[in-house]
């Protein structure tokens, strides 16, 4: 009788190939969620970028407040860089360039001042398809008194 028992000596193949497989789907996960986080910190990056180039256009008026205050800074939706002349222009230029370096090549700005009430609103619009994997447009508006 002693002699019938039988012992396991290891794992079988199948087994191995389960553990593997498990294994497999447990990285692919990991991978997915790393692909994701890396597209959320894209976005992160952007939207931060477009509020510190916000207030960077809102200081270049307060240098100029005069120029500012009479309208010498309002710039329509601007995808291309304006051209520099005056202050106020070179201001401009300066500052959409800046959005598309830091922002994206698909950023456009926009600066509307009430002359009566010395009120700026800033806006920084831009593409976040990238990170939202569809065509996601966003925008920052930024409002300041003068």
């Amino acid at each position: 009788m002693i002699g019938s028992v039988r012992r396991q000596a290891g794992a079988t193949l199948i087994e191995v190939l389960i553990a593997v497989l498990i294994m497999a789907i447990g990285l692919l996960g990991v991978a997915a969620i790393q692909a994701v986080a890396l597209r959320n910190s894209q976005a992160s990056v952007e939207r931060t970028q477009a509020v510190i180039q916000s207030y960077s256009i809102l200081d270049a008026m307060r240098s100029n407040v005069t120029a500012a205050r009479s309208g010498a800074y309002n710039l329509p939706k601007a995808c291309t860089s304006p051209s520099p002349g005056t202050r106020a222009q070179s201001d401009l230029k300066f500052w959409v360039d800046s959005l598309k370096a830091t922002v994206g090549q698909a950023a456009c700005g926009s600066v509307q001042c009430d002359v009566t009430s010395a009120v700026c609103i800033v806006t920084v619009f831009w593409d976040e398809s990238r990170a939202t994997a569809g065509t996601e447009s966003m925008n920052v508006v930024t409002t300041s008194r003068l």
